[in-house]
């Protein structure tokens, strides 16, 4: 079987609507073009590469907290999606209580938008996401993630590390982030999605400099603890980006067929829900 067709869950894409679900007003950045992506375009690329599931983060780009267009893809009859929604870090047990049944498995963290402090006096939030059995997608960068670690093990909240945490690659893996990132893999509550190499790369396609970085996360998480994402549809990216070139990519990362269906299956089908 070749890689495009081996099953997969898609732990990290986005769909975007205007024509259907416009912006929010206060949308700090506003998709468009080649960007634009409804859930009729992304079924295709599922049908295109094996992608059986898919984890639809809200995206702050465009919607900011408006999880109508998220609410819309979860609503499809053959629910083959759960959601991941943006909401304010201090969002209350019945609201999420309310998005759990709605199909939404977690709420969004996006310290690499809007910062640490925005986030730190999230931690009730947190306690409840752990108390209903629910996910927070944390997107750091750089060393952000030492300051959000102690919230993170006090309230015992399981964690998705979004697009390999965001290291600098000019600082190597020992810089103080990446090796936070790697201490958490001793709790067994943290996962990491393999995925966004485009945005914390300084080199062009295949991003080679990314390399250590994946190499590490999988020695520390092991297979049984990550997870591949496509990042579809790719925002803000500066160049050209397709699934073909991504998914080979893991086929040089995680050589073994057999690894690759943990990776691409049965571990986002345990942590996720579906």
């Amino acid at each position: 079987m070749i890689i495009f067709d081996e099953p997969k869950i898609d732990c990290h894409c986005h769909v975007l609507d205007p024509a259907r679900f416009p912006y929010a007003p206060d949308a700090s950045y506003r998709p468009a073009g080649a960007e634009i992506a409804p859930l009729g375009q992304y079924r295709e690329v599922m049908g295109g590469y094996g992608i059986r599931h898919a984890l639809l983060v809200g995206p702050n780009s465009g919607y900011e907290l408006d999880n109508r267009c998220l609410f819309d893809a979860l609503d499809a009859g053959d629910r083959p999606f759960r959601g991941i929604a943006v909401v304010r870090p201090d969002v209350g047990l019945d609201a999420l209580r309310d998005l759990k049944t709605r199909g939404v498995a977690g709420i969004a963290f996006n310290a690499a938008h809007k910062g640490t402090a925005y986030y730190l006096g999230g931690e009730d939030s947190l306690r409840h996401l752990a108390e209903l059995d629910m996910l927070v997608s944390l997107q750091v960068q750089g060393d952000q993630l030492v300051e959000v670690r102690p919230m993170l093990e006090r309230t015992g909240v399981r964690v998705l590390i979004d697009h390999c945490g965001r290291p600098d690659p000019h600082r190597g893996v020992g810089q103080p982030g990446f090796q936070t990132l790697l201490a958490l893999a001793r709790t067994g509550r943290v996962a990491v999605k393999l995925s966004g190499y485009q945005k914390f790369s300084a080199l062009a396609p295949p991003h080679p400099d990314t390399r250590p970085f994946v190499d590490a996360l999988l020695q520390a998480y092991t297979v049984d603890a990550c997870m591949w994402a496509s990042d579809w549809p790719f925002l803000r990216a500066n160049q050209r980006f397709d699934l073909g070139p991504l998914l080979r990519q893991v086929e040089r990362l995680v050589p073994d067929a057999d690894d690759r269906h943990r990776l691409f299956w049965d571990t986002p089908k345990r942590w996720i829900g579906f």
